[in-house]
Order: C-alpha cells, then sequence, then structure tokens
C-alpha cells in the first residue's frame, strides 16, 4: 500500500476526490496532503441540492486536521463552485470542514470536546494554536448549537441573578430546570432584563409556562407577571432564598449576643458562627458534641437556630393548606420570641406566603440555578477571566446551554461523476 492510499483510507476520501500528493516534514514534525478531484464531474448545489455543473474553483483552502502519528497534518484543497441554472453560481459544502473554518470536522469535534475540560489557552498549547483560533472555535460552536436549538420557552424555569464582578454589577440567568441548561443570559438584574426574554415568545407560548422558581426579587416577580398568563399561581419563591432570610437572621442574633458575652469575658460563642447555620445533618462529626452542647444551652441563639431548624419541615407538606398551616404555627412561635432579627425575617417571608406554598404544587427549587452558578464560577475562575463579556456569555452557553454544538458534515457527497 503506498502513502496515497493509506492517506485516502485514513481520511476517509471517496471517489471522485483522489490525493495528488503527500509532504511528510519529519523537521517540522508536519503532514501536507494535497487532495483534488476527476474532471468528469457534476456537483451539488447548495441551495436546492440538484446537481449542476462545475464553474470555477475557490482559492486553495487549508484545514487542520487530527494529528498522524503525533505530527500536525494539513489539507489542502481548491473546492469547485456550482453553476445552478436556478441559483447560480454558488460555493459548495465542504466535505473536509465547514465554510468559514479552517479545521476539518473531525479536529473541530476534537477541539470542542477538549475545550470543555480545560481552558482555551491549554488548549492552544496543546494543539499548537493560537489562542484566537481556538475562542473561534468555541464561538462557532455556540452559534451552531443556538442556530440548532428550537426556540420553546421550558414548561418550568429558573430565573437566578449571577454577580459576574465587583460593584454589584450582576447578570441575569434562565434556566431549563428539567433538562439543567441555561436558556438565556444578559446583564443586570432589572425588570426589563427578564423581559427581554419573555417578549421571545407569544401569549400562547407563554400560557404554556407551568412554573417559575425563583427569588423574591421583586423586578423578576414583576417581569413574570407581566408577560406569563396566571403567574400568580406559577411562581416559586426558592425555599434555598427563604432559608436565607433565617439563616442571617440567626446569624445577626450571633453577633449581637456574643458582644455581650465578651463584654463579660464569656467566650462561649467565640468560632461557632457556621456551627449555627450549618444543618444538623451537615456538621463535621468531629463538632457535633460541641454544637449538642450549644444548643442546650440558655442562649437566645439557641431559641433562633431552634426557630430556623423548625421551618425547614414547611416544604415537607404535599399539599398547600397544611403548608400554611404549618407556617401560621411557625409564624406565631418566631414573631413571639423576642428576638428581633427573628421576627423581622418571619414578617418578610409573611408578604411573600402565598408564593412559598406554590412549592406543593409545583416541586422545583433554584437548586439548578445556583449549582449552574457554582460552575459558572469555576469555568471564570479556569479561564483567569475573559476579555469581553460577549465571550464570557458564550462560555456559559458552551458549558452550560447544553447545545449540539458539534459539526456535522453534509449528508450526502457534494460531487459525483457526470450523467451521461
Amino acid at each position: 500500500m503506498n502513502d496515497k492510499t493509506l492517506f485516502e483510507k485514513i481520511l476517509g476520501l471517496n471517489e471522485p476526490w483522489f490525493i495528488t500528493t503527500v509532504k511528510v516534514d519529519e523537521q517540522q514534525q508536519r503532514v501536507d496532503i494535497w487532495v483534488d478531484h476527476e474532471m468528469n464531474i457534476e456537483v451539488r448545489c447548495p441551495v436546492c441540492d440538484h446537481f449542476c455543473a462545475v464553474y470555477d474553483h475557490s482559492p486553495e483552502r487549508v484545514y487542520r486536521h487530527l494529528n498522524v502519528c503525533q505530527m500536525t497534518t494539513f489539507i489542502h484543497v481548491r473546492l469547485p463552485r456550482s453553476n445552478c441554472k436556478e441559483h447560480g453560481i454558488k460555493q459548495i459544502v465542504s466535505e473536509f470542514g465547514e465554510n468559514g473554518s479552517d479545521m476539518t470536522y473531525q479536529f473541530e469535534a476534537f477541539i470542542i470536546d477538549i475545550s470543555k475540560e480545560c481552558s482555551v489557552k491549554a488548549v492552544a498549547q496543546l494543539f499548537s494554536l493560537s489562542w484566537d483560533r481556538c475562542w473561534n472555535a468555541v464561538e462557532r460552536a455556540v452559534a451552531r448549537g443556538k442556530a440548532r436549538k428550537p426556540r420553546v420557552i421550558p414548561e418550568r424555569i429558573g430565573v437566578d441573578e449571577k454577580a459576574f464582578a465587583r460593584g454589584h454589577k450582576y447578570e441575569t440567568i434562565v434556566t431549563n430546570i428539567d433538562k439543567g441548561t441555561v436558556e438565556y443570559v444578559c446583564d443586570d438584574r432589572e425588570q426589563k432584563s427578564l423581559e427581554a426574554y419573555y417578549l421571545q415568545f407569544t401569549e400562547k407560548e407563554l400560557a404554556e409556562v407551568k412554573a417559575i422558581a425563583m427569588d423574591m426579587w421583586r423586578p423578576y416577580m414583576a417581569a413574570t407577571k407581566k408577560c406569563i398568563p396566571g403567574a400568580e399561581k406559577k411562581i416559586v419563591f426558592d425555599r434555598f432564598h427563604a432559608m436565607q432570610y433565617v439563616n442571617k437572621a440567626v446569624d445577626k442574633t450571633r453577633k449581637s449576643e456574643h458582644k455581650k458575652l465578651m463584654a463579660e469575658g464569656d467566650q462561649t460563642l467565640k468560632r461557632t458562627k457556621y456551627l449555627w447555620l450549618w444543618n444538623e445533618e451537615n456538621v463535621p462529626e468531629w463538632r457535633k458534641e460541641e454544637y449538642r452542647a450549644l444548643k442546650a444551652m440558655d442562649l437566645k441563639t439557641a431559641r433562633a437556630c431552634a426557630i430556623k431548624d423548625n421551618l425547614r419541615h414547611l416544604w415537607d407538606y404535599k399539599y398547600e393548606a397544611n403548608m400554611r398551616k404549618y407556617f401560621d404555627s411557625w409564624y406565631f412561635w418566631a414573631t413571639h420570641s423576642r428576638i428581633k432579627p427573628i421576627k423581622d425575617a418571619a414578617k418578610t417571608l409573611k408578604t411573600h406566603i402565598d408564593n412559598i406554598v406554590t412549592y406543593a404544587k409545583h416541586r422545583i427549587t433554584n437548586a439548578l440555578g445556583e449549582s449552574i452558578n457554582a460552575k459558572v464560577e469555576k469555568v471564570k475562575r479556569m479561564a483567569s477571566g475573559f476579555r469581553s463579556r460577549t465571550n464570557y456569555i458564550t462560555a456559559i452557553f458552551y458549558h452550560c446551554g447544553g447545545l449540539d454544538m458539534y459539526p456535522y458534515p453534509p449528508p450526502a457527497p457534494c460531487l459525483r461523476y457526470r450523467m451521461s
């Protein structure tokens, strides 16, 4: 078997394509392959899919291919242009790599896989590419995935905010709770930010939304009530954010009591912050004895922690009426505790109880949004920041969008022997 036949098999070339030249540079560790086609051919029009005559050829294009025997490999080819009677002169669809890309389908797919696990800089170093070439592959992948994705609003969505820079700079992230994917990202966390997502869809499509999990941020509530029919019964205030109010109240109580005890020389509450904020099952084994001893003491913080722990049972109920009944009992206890931070937190939850108890019907939380935020933060650290906001949003969709990003060769050959 000669070298041309070998590389034809490696590349999977079919007639009328064939290899004219193979050049191996051992010093540069590089393989260059020139590909051509037979003369008596017809080419497929990219618009109507009909075969027609060849008009001429475009200038030579060079595609980076998968390494062969650890050598960087390049394919050189001049693609023909079709002369369609109906659509005129058109560049045919390339069977080697996408038009606009300098990578073969196989190599670009490999770059996409590696870029999911490594930073763009690391991928560039691994394959002796420039950062820009690798990033362009990422951008093309995201654009390809978005173009393929159906324009459908999920039945159950999550809305969350993510701080992307210091100085209270936020972005709004909309997720598909059932599929675990990011659907939309935009700057700010204002009402118009979320409205811009909803306004992509018709009123009929918006009516298909069954539930929206979010925190108690008023602009998100206003945008959802304005755009989603029947939103009052579909908004579910996230359990994590509801508990966060009470956790903050427990911590305020601890700080206040610790300050008073320290003035008396009592260091009981020193270095106990997280013992009060952890759920009991999450307390490390080596601190459980200390945790139980503190909770048994006659401390305001211990009472506040008991009130906090009891609120967790609210989400165990399966019916809205039972959730309301339990909350009323808990609310009476909290507001009569004579612990101001707890009373304030209870009153805040009371104003939002209608959309807390909707959990009984929809059984959704924004835990997915929080996990995506953590993943985005990991991507940001791995990249050591991004050159622009556009790049940052592209990276979010790349890693969290659930997109079909791979380049696919044309389903049918674009060249054939001329029919007699």
